[in-house]
């Protein structure tokens, strides 16, 4: 008798258990998707664009929250500090590893806190003015910034946008006077209002204010001209040889995120951002699809992060 109730024990044991597993597997809750920065930005844009086709695939409700301050590192401290399994963050990937050379007291290590689950996409940084100013290529600008007083609007200190604009007057010697933001839609919003007069951004968060008349392109900081552009001249082409920057969007866990749960992760954000209407939608808007496993984002971030650091420390760019 005592055999017979161990045999059922055991074999209620046998189907509990898989059906266990499985109502444990991950997501067992709503995931988090944190966006540095203020809303309206590339990075916000890409994240709301997936939020709702990886809850779909995942099971679990995913909301998008900003948490901006400090070049995108008050919320990348956040998600780097987490210990749930379900926050993530999507923010540009160049300026996270811009960072740990521009501030002295970084809260935490990307390289080390961090690790990238996928990337998503690029765009270009669009070099834009507000259309009273008299200039329509770079050569003109860089002539009139020697001249007369001109504003450039920056995301923030040490963001990707102000190193490469740092870049840019260095090869060029434009000079102009950098005006500090906590998000790239409020520099984006104070350049057409004509408070700022020079902006470097996203080609994603810019594109529709150029096409609507609010802002004047005049260069794109790809290798080589935009299809949606082709009339406009590369940045490279205009007295910047071999310039090139721009927006990479991925999506980081905190370090201790299980492989397992990463590869999951990183299946269904590369199956959503490559999915037609997705890919449509960002190419629309000047943001190509590029998509990175965790092992080739990996590479491209400490690449990145010896790259910048070199221009950081020219330009002696330091933040406490």
């Amino acid at each position: 008798m005592q055999d017979r109730t161990i045999r059922r024990t055991l074999a209620a044991l046998a189907l509990t258990l898989p059906a266990l597993a499985l109502a444990q597997a991950w997501p067992t809750k709503a995931l988090r998707i944190v966006v540095p920065y203020t809303p309206g930005g590339s990075s916000d844009i890409i994240a709301r664009a997936i939020s709702q086709p990886l809850s779909e695939a995942l099971k679990q409700p995913v909301i998008v929250e900003n948490k901006a301050g400090a070049s995108g590192n008050l919320g990348a401290d956040f998600v780097a500090k987490a210990n749930d399994g379900h926050t993530l963050l999507l923010c540009d990937v160049t300026a996270l590893a811009i960072s740990p050379s521009v501030y002295t007291k970084l809260p935490f290590d990307p390289s080390k806190d961090l690790k990238g689950a996928a990337m998503l996409a690029y765009s270009p940084h669009m070099l834009v003015v507000h259309p009273s100013v008299p200039a329509n290529n770079l050569k003109e600008l860089v002539a009139l910034s020697k001249t007369s007083k001109l504003d450039f609007a920056v995301t923030a200190i040490g963001s990707a946008p102000h190193v490469a604009g740092l870049a840019v007057a260095a090869a060029t010697g434009a000079k102009w006077e950098y005006i500090p933001y906590k998000g790239g839609s409020q520099a984006v919003t104070d350049t057409i209002a004509g408070q700022t007069q020079v902006l470097m951004n996203g080609m994603l968060a810019t594109l529709p204010h150029v096409q609507n008349g609010k802002l004047k392109v005049l260069g794109v900081s790809k290798a080589t001209r935009v299809p949606l552009l082709p009339n406009v001249p590369t940045i490279a082409e205009q007295g910047a040889p071999g310039f090139e920057s721009g927006t990479w969007q991925g999506v980081l866990v905190p370090a201790g995120m299980p492989a397992a749960d990463v590869a999951r992760l990183s299946a269904e954000l590369v199956r959503i951002i490559r999915s037609p209407e997705i890919r449509s939608r960002l190419s629309a808007q000047g943001a190509e699809v590029f998509t990175m496993n965790p092992a080739e984002f990996g590479s491209f971030f400490a690449k990145e992060r010896k790259n910048w650091s070199a221009v950081v420390a020219k330009n002696n760019i330091k933040l406490d």
